[in-house]
């Protein structure tokens, strides 16, 4: 029920307009019986469904009327205000289908009038002259001509005005994307329309009727020349590269589909669409309307994307069936076969390369169309030896392992489709000893089983031609494919292709023998080497065997399993009696015959092979096992059992006494775990036991509340309900005071961390939703103050997984703090995190930024803060506890904001006594986390944040200011602080003037300006050295001594850097933003983006400390995809201008430039990726295409020497976008220059330059043939691109 409303809350509601509205009341009966009435009362009411309800009465009613109705005027104008209101409902609201559904069942004698004025009404839609009123109009032809005959029969007396209206809408639409170049929203909206224009013209040839005949195949015939007209219009748009490939290869289909309709007689088409695709076209002997339509296609250069497009046209759009277009028609076949394998090995890039496979899949089966009915002449040029074939394959074999998931299924198919057309070509003979066969598989065989694609084909094989002509040829295959189940991305592969090797020979074994001595075969094929490797194998193919082999097998043949358990069973005594000890049935580096049979009967049980636990538990597995397996020394047979105890196919199954004792086993001697994969199964499969508890309780309380004393007998319970439910009570009870047991103070970081996600598992799991009765278990019951004092004290853990996992679990239960604290306690909370907040330990101030947010979610704030508020919150009962969260947020956004401007004051004073008393990096955080919580787009208080984002906005940039002198500095880390600008040079002196070693070792204290050959005298270095012990700094009236360092100062100003960073990405990516200045809606306005884009710019292209500008990256990423979305066209347009800016820049080589050259060019490479990969991935990427030219320009190798810096930033960031995952296959076309340049600059001069081609270069050999997983490993390849 739920889904079905949500669906019905989708229904817009049709409206009418007002003269439409006056007519309706005009013409409404007194007693509300006539149409309309019926109608008036419909387009009065808001709700989309009910006014479905009323829709369906419109022609009940008109039934009732008899043929005199025809001349009705209310009938009559109710016709007329039902087609303005079809055409007024948009393509996707279900009101147009039920409004079209009604009117098709109209009686017969009001179909004239109704056709008169759908036609009537659609002429003034076809009238309009709004460009962006285009889009609605083609929808409702679109609409028209989808089941629904008074809209067909209305185009259809209007196909002149409806061709010309697509044709002009085309031209218009074309024009202005030509003028919005730049606006890739508003082009993405315009190409869009131009897409939907071409498939509503193809919809029109294919489905109205006029077109089947000649009548208007004249020259001055209106329609022809609309046709034309369109016809040119596709082949513009196939040219043009600036548009979308889809809407290109859309233009390819509609233009085959033309000249299909249009050229006579049409035996010749196929010859002329041949002679198009090899560019061979006689313009004497074409006509001339095809050579004024089409004269770029006939005498013009084509593009390869449009060769590759009108090739998908001929496929898709002329018929292969049945051989109709005789042998001019398997002649183009063979044509487009061989246009195709000439563009295989010219196109490169990836989109067009997806698009090729796609073809040449469709190539294929239209071959398998064409062989059904073909001439043996056909049948010997396309049979497993013939040429074209062999090409086929070879396409295949190169890219079979293509990274694109989606081009390794085209070649799926293809191979597929190989084998379907060779048998075709030899059908009546024995195809399975049939030499093509034979071969393909002994090479398929001969292959390393590392080859991802040898698993695809060979699954192909065994479909075609049974898997025993493969066994037969080697019986051990099996047992190969199992041993290369250890390496993870061959796993899916060899899983799927034994699932159809053993489902097609048990089939195969079946048919054979009529008795049941095929099973023993079988499992001595098939299950015997599974078995052996779970006992014998590495722990990687143990893993992998039972996660994807294991439960294919057991749900194809479940009765398997019992020969599984006796088998290991068995081995398990055999081992026992040999070696009284338990370390025989498996140890810490082996899970043995124990571990196998655990995890056998674990996902036996989960996918419902067992009858029921009890059973298992009683003839399968016994009590002693169990136990042992739950302490383990291998952490795998641990999982695995309790994976036993916990996981169940059916949610509701019942949880026996038996399992809850062995769970309160397992979890006192497993919370400890130091692998965090084992605490993540531990916690996943307890929730899945909590979950089981929850389902099932709500069963036994329903059949306790019906009060039934008839048992059922399938009931997995023989006790009362109210029995198992205290049961359940009482062990939630028990495992929750073990958990809180282990948050001791001292315990380990992996205790509390498990304790904490069980207990928060348990306390998501029984909750008390509205509308439940009842729960069993409520963890807010168990909290009492100790309980609740040990959740505060995880806030003290260094780790912050910790602090995460306590702060969830108390936000889950209820108002715990006002419970448990009075005021003056909590009053001290507030205190203790202000403070914490100014530490010089890091993790301090992320404990104060969760102690804020926990009295800002529990409304435990000291009243004093309500100082801070100029206006109260309206609070409405629904949006009551958001709202008192806002004013919380708010209160302490500002008061942390009145702290740090203080602070930020005296550290332009001293930066010294702020690195060591109060860095301001932890006010900065605990703001940033207030407002990650909050919800920015529904503020309430919108005109008090908006002059506290500004203020917040001007405080980042102060503190910025205050600490880039030593992030930008040559060497920031504080070792040999120098600069070449006097300003920032007179600045770090008066930071090294407070900053003085503190050990023996001598140190500068002046920031010396380099000049143009300058050295270093080190004596007079060491001269200017002032030791200096200690320094005072005065905070209020407080006054300490303290040692501080240089790398103090260091921390203190990357950390401050790297949390304004954080806010300013966090603002502009949550704050909804101003549409316009004088807007009264959002809060950042164009002019603040703007400047905090200016920020990250100067920052990413200055700063020389890593984690600096790698987290000032962090937040320009945030900003540019902002920017990208942003209906704004100057916002839109920054990161294009930012990328020009720096590229001239770098091009420029200016002494004066303040780009790092050192440091791997620093913050620049992260500039250029995040203005690159946040380009729309759905576009042209011509950011991408532009920028990659321009770097491996200046990549390669120069004689001058002006031009190393440029040649080493190029390097430098072509390394990073190599690198870049995000920018996916767009980057692989330029993988062959790029390693062009790197191989080039080992031979240069300068050291940089050889540096950096180095590291480029191992960036591309990673980027072509993966990352070595594994030392053992078969010479594998993981790669990113295709091998030529």
């Amino acid at each position: 029920m739920g889904v079905k409303k949500k669906k019905e809350m989708q229904v817009a509601a049709l409206t009418i307009c007002h003269q439409d509205l006056e007519t309706l009341k005009s013409f409404a009966d007194v007693e509300g019986k006539n149409l309309a009435s019926l109608l008036l009362h419909c387009v009065q009411l808001t709700d989309g469904v009910s006014q479905i309800h009323y829709i369906k009465q419109i022609v009940p009613l008109l039934e009732k009327a008899d043929k005199n109705g025809m001349c009705d005027p209310t009938i009559q104008s109710c016709l007329d205000i039902l087609a303005g209101i079809y055409l007024s409902l948009s393509l996707k609201n279900p009101l147009k289908k039920v409004l079209a559904s009604s009117l098709n069942s109209l009686p017969d004698f009001f179909l004239p009038e109704a056709m008169h004025r759908f036609t009537s009404r659609l002429q003034e839609e076809l009238n309009t002259t709004d460009l962006y009123s285009y889009r609605k109009v083609t929808d409702n032809i679109s609409s028209c001509m989808e089941n629904f005959n008074l809209g067909r029969a209305s185009v259809n007396n209007l196909l002149k005005n409806v061709l010309h209206f697509l044709q002009k809408s085309l031209i218009e639409i074309l024009e202005e994307n030509r003028k919005c170049a730049g606006n890739h929203i508003i082009q993405t909206q315009l190409m869009n329309d131009l897409l939907v224009g071409i498939r509503v013209s193809m919809m029109l040839v294919q489905k109205v009727q006029d077109f089947q005949g000649n009548l208007w195949k004249t020259s001055d015939s209106p329609i022809w020349q609309n046709m034309c007209g369109l016809l040119s219009i596709f082949t513009k748009v196939l040219s043009d590269d600036d548009l979308l490939q889809t809407v290109q290869s859309t233009s390819g289909l509609a233009i085959i589909l033309f000249i299909k309709t249009m050229f006579h007689p049409s035996e010749k088409i196929p010859h002329l669409i041949s002679s198009v695709l090899l560019r061979s076209v006689d313009c004497t002997s074409v006509p001339e309307w095809f050579m004024s339509s089409c004269r770029s296609l006939c005498c013009g250069d084509i593009s390869q994307s449009a060769v590759l497009f009108l090739c998908q046209g001929t496929l898709a759009m002329l018929d292969w069936q049945n051989g109709s277009m005789g042998r001019s028609g398997e002649a183009l076949l063979l044509d487009t076969a061989h246009v195709l394998f000439t563009l295989s090995s010219q196109i490169k890039e990836p989109t067009l390369e997806m698009f090729l496979s796609r073809i040449l899949a469709s190539w294929t089966n239209s071959a398998i169309q064409v062989l059904e009915s073909s001439s043996p002449s056909l049948t010997d040029s396309l049979n497993g030896n013939s040429s074209i074939v062999g090409r086929l394959l070879e396409y295949v074999y190169t890219h079979w392992e293509h990274p694109l998931d989606a081009l390794r299924h085209q070649t799926k198919i293809m191979f597929k489709n190989l084998l379907q057309m060779h048998r075709l070509t030899v059908e009546g003979a024995d195809f399975v000893p049939d030499p093509f066969f034979v071969e393909l598989t002994e090479s398929l065989l001969r292959l390393e089983w590392h080859i991802k694609g040898k698993y695809t084909c060979l699954g192909c094989l065994v479909e075609c031609i049974g898997v025993e002509h493969i066994l037969a040829i080697d019986k051990t295959i099996p047992s190969q494919i199992l041993e290369v189940m250890g390496d993870q991305s061959l796993v899916p592969y060899a899983s799927d292709l034994l699932e159809t090797m053993f489902r097609n020979h048990k089939s195969h074994l079946k048919s054979q023998t009529a008795e049941s001595s095929w099973i023993d075969q079988w499992h001595e094929t098939w299950v015997s080497p599974l078995l052996f490797i779970l006992c014998e194998g590495n722990l990687d193919q143990k893993s992998y065997v039972i996660d994807y082999y294991l439960p294919k097998l057991l749900s194809y043949s479940p009765e398997s399993l019992q020969y599984m358990v006796k088998i290991l069973q068995t081995s398990i005594d055999a081992k026992t009696g040999q070696e009284q000890s338990f370390p025989s049935l498996g140890s810490c580096n082996s899970r043995g015959a124990l571990g196998a049979l655990m995890a056998c009967l674990r996902i036996a049980r989960a996918h419902g092979h067992l009858q029921s636990a009890t059973d298992t538990w009683e003839n399968l597995v016994s009590d002693a096992r169990i136990k042992q397996g739950l302490i383990h020394q291998h952490c795998q047979v641990r999982i695995d059992t309790l994976g036993l105890l916990c996981e169940s196919n059916r949610s509701t199954e019942i949880v026996s006494m038996e399992e809850m004792q062995w769970i309160q086993f397992f979890i006192t001697y497993n919370l400890n775990s130091q692998s965090p994969g084992v605490r993540q199964q531990i916690c996943s499969l307890l929730k899945k036991l909590f979950c089981r508890i929850q389902e099932s309780s709500q069963v036994l309380y329903k059949l306790e509340q019906s009060k039934s004393k008839r048992e059922p007998e399938n009931e997995l319970t023989k006790q009362h309900p109210s029995v198992s439910l205290q049961q359940y009570k009482n062990f939630m009870s028990s495992i929750c005071n073990s958990l809180f047991e282990a948050l001791f103070p001292g315990s380990s970081y992996s205790t509390r961390f498990s304790a904490l996600t069980i207990l928060g598992s348990i306390a998501e799991v029984f909750h008390v939703p509205e509308g439940r009765i009842y729960t069993v278990y409520q963890l807010s019951h168990d909290i009492d103050v100790g309980r609740f004092q040990t959740l505060m004290e995880c806030f003290t853990s260094t780790f912050e997984d910790v602090k995460i996992l306590a702060f969830d679990l108390l936000m889950k239960l209820s108002k715990t703090a006002v419970h448990f604290q009075d005021s003056g306690k909590l009053q001290g909370l507030f205190q203790a995190a202000l403070e914490l907040s100014t530490s010089t330990k890091p993790y301090d101030c992320v404990t104060a930024s969760y102690l804020l947010n926990f009295l800002i979610w529990q409304d435990a704030l000291p009243s004093s803060l309500s100082a801070y508020l100029t206006q109260q919150v309206a609070c409405d009962n629904g949006d009551r506890p958001a709202a008192v969260v806002e004013r919380n947020t708010l209160m302490v956004i500002k008061c942390l904001m009145e702290n740090l401007e203080e602070e930020v004051s005296q550290a332009e004073n001293s930066l010294l006594q702020a690195a060591a008393a109060f860095p301001m990096y932890g006010r900065v955080h605990c703001i940033t986390g207030a407002l990650q919580k909050l919800s920015l787009n529904s503020l309430q208080l919108v005109s008090e944040w908006r002059p506290v984002v500004e203020k917040l906005l001007l405080m980042s940039y102060r503190l910025s200011t205050v600490v880039s002198p030593v992030i930008q500095s040559s060497s920031p880390e504080g070792l040999i602080p120098m600069d070449t600008d006097s300003e920032s040079a007179s600045r770090l002196q008066m930071i090294l003037n407070e900053i003085q070693p503190r050990d023996t070792n001598d140190y500068f204290n002046q920031a010396k300006i380099l000049k143009e050959h300058d050295s270093f005298d080190m004596k007079d270095l060491n001269a200017s050295v002032v030791n200096i012990d200690t320094s005072t700094e005065i905070k209020g009236k407080e006054v300490k001594t303290c040692d501080v360092t240089a790398q103090m100062v260091l921390v203190c100003c990357w950390r401050s850097m790297k949390e304004v960073a954080l806010l300013l990405g966090m603002l502009c990516q949550l704050l909804p933003m101003q549409p316009v200045p004088e807007s009264s809606d959002g809060l950042l306005t164009v002019e603040q983006v703007k400047e905090i884009g200016d920020y990250f710019k100067q920052h990413l292209l200055q700063s020389r400390h890593r984690g600096a500008f790698e987290l000032a990256y962090t937040g320009f990423v945030k900003l540019t995809e902002v920017l990208n979305r942003c209906p704004n066209v100057s916002l839109q347009k920054l990161p294009e201008q930012w990328l020009w800016s720096v590229l001239e820049e770098i091009k420029c080589s200016d002494p004066s430039s303040k780009l790092c050259a050192t440091r791997r060019s620093a913050g620049i490479p992260f500039y250029i990726q995040a203005l690159l990969a946040s380009e729309p991935k759905k576009g042209r990427m011509d950011l991408l295409k532009i920028t990659m030219k321009e770097l491996i320009s200046l990549a390669g190798p120069t004689d001058d020497i002006q031009s190393t810096v440029p040649q080493v930033h190029a390097l430098n960031i072509l390394r990073a976008l190599f690198r870049d995952t995000r920018l996916g296959e767009n980057i692989i076309p330029y993988v062959a220059d790029g390693a062009k340049a790197a191989i080039l600059g080992f031979t240069s001069p300068v050291w940089a330059v050889r540096n950096s081609s180095t590291l480029l270069f191992s960036a591309l050999i990673t980027r072509i043939f993966g990352v070595k997983r594994a030392k053992d490993e078969h010479s594998k390849t993981n790669s990113s691109m295709k091998t030529d």
